[in-house]
Order: C-alpha cells, then sequence, then structure tokens
C-alpha cells in the first residue's frame, strides 16, 4: 500500500461515558443521568483527529476479542486504515470516563489489550514508510523503547511522544521513566499536559519548560486545559492561549490538541505560534459536542472559527 502521513501506536479501546450529577469527592456519590459507549484511546483519537485534517492515517493497535469488531469498524469508518489492528484472547482495554454536568471529568482505565501490544516485522515495514509516527505513554514500554530505536537509527522519520498521564498511572502498564529519558534525546515533538508534567518533571508548568529547554527538544507543547498551552521551539517559548468556546465535553480535547498541532507545525511547517493558535482551535471546537472525537473539525471549519476571533 501507498505510504501514510502519520501511524499512531498504542491504545484504541472502548470508553464507557457516565454522565453524572457531579464528579464525587472521595467517598462521596453521584448520580448517573445518561450512559454510552463509543472508541476512544489516545492512539485512535489522534489519529482520528488527523483523518478530520485530510491526512492518510493508520494505527496499530491490539484489541481484545470482546471489542475487536466494534472498535475496528469504528476506525475504518473514521478512516483510518486498520490493517495492522490485531486481537488476543484477553480483556480488551477500556476507560471509564465520569463526566460532570460542566464537562469536566475524570479517567479510570482497564483491560490488558494495550499493555499486550508488540511490534512485528511487519509493523516495522508499515511505521518505517510513514511521515511521522505517533505514540504515548500509554503505550507498552517495550513498544516505545523499540521506537526509540528505530528513530535514532533513522529508521523512522519523525516520532512525536505525548507523555499522557502521571507516572503513577502508568506504573506496570506504560513507559517508562527510563524510556521517557530516552524519547526526550529523540522526539521531534513532546507534548506533556499539566498533570503528567508535574508527576515527570516535578513542579509547576514553569519548571517542566525549563526542563524541556535543558533537554534541547526541537519542539514540545505543555498543555494547560484551559489555560491553553506553552510551546517550545529551540530556545523559543510561546504562549498559546485556549479559544473561548461553550463547553459541551472537555474529554479528548488534548489529543485534539496534539492532532492540530502534528498537522499545523510539524507536516504543515507552521510557525510555532500559528500552529499552536490552529491547535487550539481544533481543541475548543472538538469540546462543543460530546465524546473524545465529539466534533473533529476539517481544516476549513478551524480556519473559519479562528477568524471570527
Amino acid at each position: 500500500m501507498a505510504s501514510l502521513d502519520v501511524v499512531t501506536v498504542g491504545s484504541a479501546l472502548i470508553d464507557h461515558v457516565y454522565s453524572l450529577s457531579n464528579l464525587p469527592e472521595p467517598d462521596g456519590g453521584a448520580f448517573v443521568h445518561d450512559h454510552t459507549t463509543t472508541v476512544g484511546g489516545v492512539a485512535a483519537n489522534v489519529g482520528t483527529g488527523l483523518d478530520a485534517l485530510d491526512h492518510d492515517v493508520g494505527i496499530v493497535a491490539r484489541l481484545g476479542e470482546d471489542a475487536t469488531e466494534e472498535v475496528e469498524t469504528t476506525l475504518r469508518t473514521r478512516g483510518l486504515d486498520v490493517t495492522r489492528v490485531r486481537s488476543g484472547t484477553e480483556e480488551s482495554s477500556y476507560t471509564l470516563i465520569l463526566r460532570g454536568p460542566d464537562g469536566e471529568r475524570m479517567v479510570v482505565a482497564g483491560g490488558q489489550s494495550v499493555p499486550r501490544l508488540r511490534l512485528d516485522d511487519t509493523d516495522r515495514e508499515y511505521l518505517a514508510d510513514a511521515d511521522v509516527v505517533f505514540t504515548s505513554a500509554y503505550a507498552p514500554d517495550a513498544v516505545v523503547a523499540e521506537l526509540v530505536a528505530a528513530r535514532e537509527r533513522g529508521e523512522i522519520a519523525r516520532l512525536v511522544f505525548d507523555l499522557a498521564g502521571p507516572l503513577s498511572e502508568l506504573e506496570g502498564r506504560g513507559t517508562t521513566p527510563d524510556t521517557i529519558d530516552r524519547v526526550l534525546s529523540v522526539a521531534d515533538l513532546f507534548v506533556v499536559g499539566e498533570v503528567a508534567a508535574r508527576s515527570y518533571f516535578g513542579g509547576a508548568v514553569a519548571d517542566a519548560v525549563s526542563a524541556l529547554e535543558h533537554r534541547s527538544v526541537p519542539r514540545a507543547a505543555v498543555t494547560r486545559g484551559d489555560e491553553g498551552a506553552v510551546l517550545l521551539a529551540g530556545e523559543r517559548t510561546i504562549d498559546v492561549p485556549a479559544q473561548s468556546v461553550p463547553i459541551e465535553d472537555t474529554t479528548g480535547a488534548g489529543d485534539a490538541f496534539t492532532a492540530g498541532l502534528i498537522h499545523a507545525w510539524l507536516l504543515g511547517g507552521a510557525p510555532p505560534a500559528d500552529a499552536g493558535r490552529f491547535a487550539a482551535g481544533v481543541a475548543a471546537l472538538n469540546c462543543t459536542a460530546e465524546g473524545a472525537c465529539g466534533r473533529l473539525p476539517d481544516e476549513a471549519s478551524v480556519r473559519a472559527f479562528l477568524a471570527e476571533d
């Protein structure tokens, strides 16, 4: 097959979304107003966002047999190439997404299919043909370590990594701190959210920015939810404000931002400030509908939205 613009590697799973009366405090409770299921996972969400932006996207993932048909069908419908999606006999990975009345949410993960993903020779050939390979810390450590080694050898063109969760959440199932250290030496774009940044780098966002500057990462983004993001481009830092929209659901906002950043900055070659503003527009529009991929826009929609600002 023809080479792809982007191949995402890692999590594709079932999201169980519960709309609650309130997000419960410890030892507290809440009432479920609505329950839906959809296909999510960082690799699936970022890939879907890039497909909406008119890129040819494939995904490498492992599913449990209980969810294979639903996940594959959904990803194929969204436009992703699923020829490198495989299944095992274990329970498929899933998330429980608890969403409060104002769009805020909590996420709890389970299942074993994502942690059991490993690459084979066909996957390696598939990845070598892509312009960009994306993965996250939710991918197994063995997989991320292999991608780092492949980038070091020049066997994959460009590598994007999202430190998607705090270290305590990754222990025993995702990328280890030692491998994250190695990622920082080769990643063409490193993305980290505020919670994960505090866990890995220690301190506040400013400490993460300082650490990334010290590591000489060529492109990086530290996202801060409704406070926007900070981009690092070589020795420059650029503050990116969040775009104001009526919030329906913040689930997947970070993944949408990452997709927009890959599209505009890495693949499109836009200046970092312009790329950041575009990515913020993608994230904002996705927050106006329910679900991690509720309203992932095409480029024209993002440009029209930004022109109104």
